[in-house]
C-alpha cells in the first residue's frame, strides 16, 4: 500500500453519511501519520519471519501465511458486520484453512475443489438464518472466498514446487519493492493524481515509482534465483506494478464502502492484517501464472 508524504494510507476513505461506528476496522479519523521508525521495525519483524520460516522448512511458511490469512480474514469479516452483513464465518474460515493446503499438497486440481466446496458450505450453512439478507450475506462469503481462501491457495501454489521458496520470495519482493517505489516517488514527486475519486493521494509519479523498483527487483531475482532471464523478470515486474496498485484501489474502495480507515489495529503503525496483505492478495495469481509460463517446474 502506497502511503503519502505524511504517512496516510493510500486511499484513506471519508466518513460517508450516515456510516456506522466500526467495530473491527479502524473509524475513518484525523491523524498526524505514522511513526515511520516503529512501521519500519515492523515491517524488519514480519519481513524475518516471513524468510526464516521459508528457509528453514517450507510447510511452517505455510502455517504462517495460514494464520496471517485467517486473520485477514476475520477483519473482512468484522468490517462487513458494521454495514450489518452477516458473513457466514466458519465455511469461510474452514476453507481459508482448508484450500491452502489443499493447494499445497494436491496442487491446482485440489485447491479449486477446496474453493468450490467452500462456496457450496457458504450457501448452504447461511440457510438457517432465514431468507431476509440471504442473498446479501452469502455474496459476501462467496466474495471472501474469492478474494482470499482462492488467492491464498495460489500462493501455497507458488510455494510447492522444489524451488517453490525462491518463487514465494520473488513474489513477495517484487510486490513490496512497488509498495518502497510508489512511497518515495509519490512523496517526493507526486503531483499529478491518478484516481482521486477513489484514493485521492495515489499519484502517477508514485505510480512511475513503483514500476521502476518493481522491473529492477523482478529482473535482478527472476535470473538470480530462478535462472530465468532478465527480461522475465521485467515483465513480472510491469505487471505486478499494474496489479498492486489494482489492489491497493479496490481495497481502497472497499473501506470507503464500509466507512472505516484500517481493517484493524493489529500492526502497529501499519493498520490490520489486510492493510498489508492487499497488493500481495491481487498480485498473487499474476505471479504464479508469469512464473509457471516462463520458468516451469
Amino acid at each position: 500500500m502506497e502511503r503519502d508524504e505524511a504517512g496516510e494510507p493510500e486511499g484513506s476513505p471519508e466518513v460517508p453519511p450516515g456510516a456506522p461506528p466500526a467495530a473491527v476496522g479502524v473509524p475513518v479519523t484525523k491523524r498526524a501519520g505514522r511513526n515511520l521508525p516503529v512501521a519500519i521495525g515492523v515491517g524488519l519483524l514480519l519481513g524475518g519471519l516471513v524468510l526464516g520460516s521459508l528457509y528453514t522448512v517450507k510447510e511452517i511458511f505455510l502455517g504462517v501465511m495460514i494464520l496471517f490469512l485467517m486473520l485477514g480474514t476475520r477483519e473482512f469479516i468484522g468490517a462487513f458486520r458494521n454495514r450489518d452483513i452477516r458473513v457466514p464465518e466458519i465455511p469461510v474460515l474452514a476453507g481459508m484453512l482448508i484450500a491452502p493446503i489443499a493447494g499445497y499438497v494436491g496442487g491446482a486440481d485440489a485447491l479449486v475443489a477446496a474453493v468450490a466446496l467452500t462456496v457450496f458450505a457458504v450457501l448452504v450453512l447461511r440457510l438457517p438464518g432465514g431468507s431476509d439478507g440471504y442473498v446479501r450475506d452469502v455474496n459476501a462469503g462467496v466474495f471472501i472466498t474469492g478474494y482470499l481462501v482462492l488467492m491464498g491457495g495460489v500462493v501455497a501454489l507458488l510455494l510447492r514446487p522444489d524451488d517453490g521458496d525462491h518463487r514465494i520470495v520473488v513474489f513477495i519482493a517484487v510486490t513490496v519493492a512497488s509498495d518502497i517505489g510508489g512511497f518515495f516517488a509519490g512523496s517526493f514527486l507526486g503531483r499529478h493524481k491518478l484516481a482521486p475519486t477513489i484514493s485521492p493521494k495515489k499519484t502517477w509519479e508514485g505510480v512511475t515509482g513503483s514500476a521502476l523498483a518493481c522491473m529492477a527487483a523482478g529482473g535482478w531475482l527472476v535470473w538470480e534465483l530462478l535462472d530465468g532471464q532478465v527480461w522475465q523478470g521485467v515483465l513480472v515486474g510491469l505487471a505486478v506494478v499494474v496489479s498492486a496498485t489494482v489492489g491497493d484501489l479496490v481495497e481502497s474502495m472497499i473501506k470507503r464502502d464500509l466507512g472505516i480507515k484500517d481493517m484493524g489495529t493489529l500492526l502497529p503503525e501499519h493498520g490490520g492484517v489486510m492493510d498489508r496483505l492487499d497488493s500481495l492478495v491481487a498480485t498473487a495469481p499474476v505471479v504464479w501464472l508469469l512464473l509457471a509460463l516462463f520458468v516451469p517446474v
